[in-house]
């Protein structure tokens, strides 16, 4: 019928759909102007009549913002088996804010401490009110009125790290009547169950205790903006050493909160930015072998076999020993051993009074700076420390010296009578034992480590040609091969040793001098004698040592390898003199210790004596490197009261060879032995 409609009448047709389209069009205006009158409305009521209330609630709403620590990074040894790693724990942090009224806060002290005694771990210390209180740092304690300023007014203070699902169950339950409270996931610093190289890693203490010490670092604001008062920061070792390139950067915890301070939106999370991993250049299992050998040794020096020994028994007090090794290719150091170590993780979640006394002789790196043994504080000041006189094992270098400054040559004759008269007074040195070595050159006398022809032959002509310039000399060429100067590992509180033969200005040249020349007159470290005997492996190159192989982000991006030895200096001489130093080297006694083993090495034992409260002691000393024709490893070993080097020390640097050449190898031929598992 419509389309019968519409081929009967168009104009009706059209008709139609026009007045069907305005009835559309007017339907639309309506409902836009109907809703837009609406909003219209709405906006006028939210104006007059709600705004005063509106206003009122934005008023009462905040931002509360919580910094969130940063994920330290991860040390590895060389071959990925992990130090130092950081594990994940929930703490909690106490934020000071105005107004706090103090039996508030004191009640919430004693409502936090019953929460720790009933729902802790019972083998954790148990906090109390006053150790609460003492953690807020809020300027007062329980029994006494404010005394003082809360420090850093606005940071977050850690009352507890560790907590338990129990303990954050029900804070996280309670969480709106115990005010002021915040429970932050965070990074602590977690050690190898069985301690490795505990000195040379180094530990960590709250910040709070860092930037009040006299460590440079955090000094400096610039370089420790951000840094939380209650996290751990590098101390000593390499954990201060790399401190920056460890740390990471802070994130943030921030959430809407109302007058009452109760949240009242969504939380929004900045995560922390974590730090670089590093991977250190020491093996794990060279340096474990390392550290064993020093405690074998210090027990084989009391056992019986060694006190009906002679020469071995004028080792018996000994109960400290440190030794160093380092690749002659590279500079990088395989093993840094500083005996007696301690338990690292005592330094985490605050270490007690009673530990921290009982470890301080020792806490230092005895490598590089002064230890002391493990002996009572009134027995201390009777017994040497970690630096000791380097005895005979300058001998190498005196004839060197001696060489070089035309005092001797190769060949020059010297007949050693056992002793040797200088001076007004008449001074006597003799050798070990008063032994008389006959006809001596350049070579035999490093072999007999004659004390008699280096002061007539060396230190006394040195002494009578140049007078006060000698003992300048003798220091520059010492510098030369790392003694007497800082070695350039960059290692925090780092000794450069003690140039007595300077200092020591009570003696006459001609005695400093004489004594010098066969290692009485100068006290070098562990790491200085290393680098020395690296350089005489070398010929002459004083290589840097390297404790850092490479470095990489948390995720294992590479950021930097340290593959070329860096050369620090040069000193030149002729082959000639090197020939007549290793030959003498190579011939050095070290008893039946070496017996079996399948390389030429070149080594010099030092016997350095000293007086400690009114009494002389015998420290051991050695340095050696091997194979000969060439060079891997240089190793220096000192035992304090370890008596001859030949007996005290030598035996621990034939161990640290063994370990390095089943891990490795001494030749091209590589590892002789297979390579314990590790942990990636």
């Amino acid at each position: 019928m419509k389309k019968q409609l519409s081929m009967d009448d168009p104009q009706k047709y059209e008709a139609n759909k026009r007045r069907q389209f305005t009835l559309r069009v007017n339907i639309f205006f309506f409902c836009t102007f109907f809703l837009f009158s609406v909003l219209i409305v709405r906006l006028a009521v939210l104006q007059f009549v709600d705004g005063k209330e509106l206003k009122a609630q934005k008023a009462d709403l905040g931002t509360r913002s919580t910094p969130i620590p940063p994920i330290r990074g991860n040390i590895f040894d060389r071959q990925h088996y992990p130090i130092a790693y950081t594990t994940s724990t929930q703490s909690l942090y106490f934020r000071i804010e105005s107004p706090q009224n103090k039996d508030d806060v004191v009640a919430l002290a004693k409502k936090l401490a019953d929460i720790f005694a009933k729902y802790g771990d019972p083998k954790q210390k148990q906090l109390s009110p006053e150790d609460i209180i003492k953690e807020m740092d809020v300027g007062y304690d329980i029994n006494k009125a404010k005394t003082t300023e809360p420090s850093y007014y606005a940071v977050p203070r850690r009352i507890k790290a560790g907590l338990s699902q129990n303990e954050m169950a029900y804070i996280m339950e309670h969480r709106d009547e115990l005010k002021w409270l915040e429970i932050i996931e965070e990074s602590i610093r977690t050690y190898d169950p069985k301690p490795i190289a505990v000195q040379l890693v180094g530990y960590m203490r709250p910040y709070s205790a860092a930037r009040t010490s006299n460590l440079e670092l955090y000094k400096n604001k610039d370089k420790t903006t951000g840094y939380l008062e209650t996290e751990d920061v590098g101390f000593d070792g390499i954990e201060l050493m790399y401190q920056e390139q460890l740390r990471g950067q802070n994130g943030a915890k921030s959430y809407p909160v109302n007058a009452t301070q109760k949240i009242v939106g969504r939380v929004e999370v900045t995560k922390p930015e974590k730090g670089d991993n590093l991977f250190l250049t020491i093996d794990k299992d060279v340096q474990r072998a390392t550290e064993q050998a020093i405690l074998d040794q210090l027990k084989w020096l009391k056992s019986p076999e060694a006190l009906s020994n002679p020469y071995a028994n004028r080792g018996r007090n000994a109960v400290a020993g440190y030794a160093v090794a380092m690749e002659v290719d590279t500079g990088k150091v395989v093993a840094m051993a500083s005996m007696p170590d301690y338990d690292p993780s005592v330094w985490s979640g605050g270490i007690p009074k009673s530990e921290y006394d009982r470890i301080q002789p020792f806490v230092n790196n005895g490598t590089i700076t002064t230890a002391y043994p493990d002996y009572p504080e009134k027995e201390r000041g009777k017994h040497p420390s970690s630096i000791v006189y380097m005895g005979s094992t300058i001998k190498p270098l005196s004839v060197l010296v001696g060489m070089k400054e035309g005092l001797i040559t190769p060949t020059s004759p010297y007949n050693d009578t056992g002793s040797f008269t200088f001076g007004k007074d008449n001074s006597k040195i003799s050798n070990s034992d008063s032994a008389a070595y006959g006809m001596l050159t350049a070579w035999s006398a490093v072999w007999h480590s004659s004390n008699t022809f280096m002061s007539a032959m060396i230190g006394n002509p040195l002494a009578m040609r140049d007078g006060q310039k000698a003992p300048d000399i003798w220091a520059s060429y010492l510098a030369k091969f790392g003694l007497g100067v800082l070695t350039g590992s960059g290692l925090p509180r780092e000794y450069p040793g003690l140039n007595e033969f300077k200092t020591n200005t009570k003696e006459s040249i001609q005695s400093r001098m004489v004594y010098a020349s066969w290692g009485q007159n100068e006290k070098y470290t562990t790491l200085q004698l290393a680098q020395y005997a690296t350089t005489l492996a070398t010929k002459g190159k004083r290589l840097q040592p390297l404790l850092v192989d490479r470095v990489e982000t948390y995720e294992g991006k590479m950021i930097q390898k340290f593959d070329q030895p860096i050369v620090l200096d040069e000193s030149n001489f002729p082959n000639a003199y090197w020939d007549s130093v290793y030959k003498g080297m190579q011939l050095v006694s070290v008893n039946n210790f070496f017996d079996g083993f399948p390389y030429s090495f070149a080594r010099k034992t030092g016997t350095s004596t000293q007086s400690i409260a009114g009494k002389d002691v015998d420290n051991a000393v050695f340095v050696a490197f091997a194979p000969v024709e060439k060079p891997k490893l240089a190793v220096a070993v000192v035992v304090p009261e370890g008596g001859f080097g030949s007996w005290g020390a030598a035996p621990i640097a034939r161990k640290i060879f063994d370990a390095y050449d089943q891990y490795y190898g001494l030749d091209d031929k590589g590892p002789k032995g297979p390579k314990t598992g590790t942990t990636p």
